[in-house]
C-alpha cells in the first residue's frame, strides 16, 4: 500500500468517526492504523482502527469498516503463555455482520462473501448500541453493512500481530511504500 493510499483510508475513517460522534484527539487522528492484510484490496478486505490503550491486561480500540469492507476470518491464540484475546464488540454506527463458530443460523447470510477464505457462518447482526463478546480461540470474521460501521472493541491484551488466519496468504502487518 502506498503512503498516499494509506492516508486516503485514514481520512475515510475520520469521516466515520465523526458520523459516530467519536471524539479523537490530534494524536489519535494522526495515528489511525490501516490494515490491508497484504492483499492490496483494502476497500473490500481491510480495517481502519485507533488504539486507545493496550497494556498487559486491557485493550480499547475504535474500528471503522467501510461499506461492505471485511475484516477476514481469524482467531486470537495463546501468546507468551497468555490466553488468546477475549473481545467485546459494541456497534456505534451502521450495521456489523459478525460471523463466529457455531451452527449456521440463517439460510442466507447478510454479508457478501469475502474475497478470502472463511469457514464460520453463525451470524450475529449488531446495530448501534448492541454488543457481542468473542471468546479466545474462536474463529470469527466481520463485515460492515451498506452504510459502513464503527465498532468499539474492549478486550484483554491485544497481540494482533500473532492472529491466525484461515486464509494463509493474509498478513496482519501493513507494508507502506513511498
Amino acid at each position: 500500500m502506498t503512503k498516499k493510499e494509506y492516508e486516503a483510508q485514514a481520512k475515510k475513517a475520520l469521516a466515520y468517526y465523526e458520523k459516530a460522534n467519536i471524539i479523537l484527539n490530534d494524536d489519535e487522528k494522526n495515528n489511525i492504523e490501516v490494515a490491508d492484510f497484504g492483499l492490496g484490496i483494502v476497500d473490500s478486505v481491510g480495517l481502519q482502527l485507533v488504539v486507545y490503550i493496550n497494556t498487559q491486561r486491557v485493550c480499547a480500540k475504535e474500528m471503522v469498516l467501510l461499506p461492505g469492507q471485511t475484516c477476514p476470518e481469524h482467531m486470537h491464540v495463546v501468546t507468551d503463555g497468555m490466553p488468546g484475546k477475549e473481545e467485546t464488540f459494541r456497534c456505534r454506527y451502521g450495521e456489523v455482520y459478525l460471523y463466529v463458530a457455531g451452527e449456521k443460523n440463517t439460510d442466507k447470510i447478510k454479508a457478501k462473501m469475502p474475497e478470502t477464505e472463511v469457514s464460520v457462518f453463525h451470524e450475529i447482526v449488531l446495530k448501534p448500541g448492541e454488543q457481542y463478546t468473542i471468546m479466545p480461540e474462536t474463529w470469527h470474521w466481520f463485515q460492515a453493512g451498506p452504510d459502513g460501521a464503527v465498532i468499539s472493541e474492549f478486550s484483554t491484551r491485544s497481540t494482533d500481530e500473532t492472529d491466525v488466519f484461515t486464509d494463509k496468504k493474509l498478513v496482519r502487518a501493513t507494508k507502506i511504500e513511498d
